[in-house]
């Protein structure tokens, strides 16, 4: 994908503009339909099952990706850009964080 591209570069900029959970949610709803947000979530948890070394056949039945999908994931994952790995170690640290401030970690 060329990220060179003006309106990609916006889109890019959008995103990092926003400050709240509240913004991202609205920002979010507004952009993807209801069907998008729950394909991209999907994703997420499939990265995060494939992270835990989670068998495809599980992901594929507890998410209803499709196994191509599940695939493409793990290439994504596994692959030079390492967005999800960012994306999973930084909501790692976040919970991580979080049960050692409430005292449960």
């Amino acid at each position: 994908m060329n990220w060179k591209n003006n309106d990609e570069q916006k889109l890019v900029a959008a995103f990092l503009s926003l400050k709240t959970i509240g913004e991202t949610r609205a920002f979010l709803r507004d952009l993807m339909t209801e069907d998008e947000i729950k394909e991209f979530s999907n994703r997420l948890k499939a990265a995060q099952m494939l992270s835990k070394k989670i068998p495809y056949s599980s992901i594929v039945k507890t998410t209803g990706l499709s196994s191509t999908t599940v695939a493409r994931v793990s290439k994504w994952l596994n692959g030079p850009l390492g967005g999800y790995k960012i994306v999973l170690n930084r909501i790692h640290r976040h919970n991580r964080s979080s049960r050692e401030e409430i005292g449960g970690g």
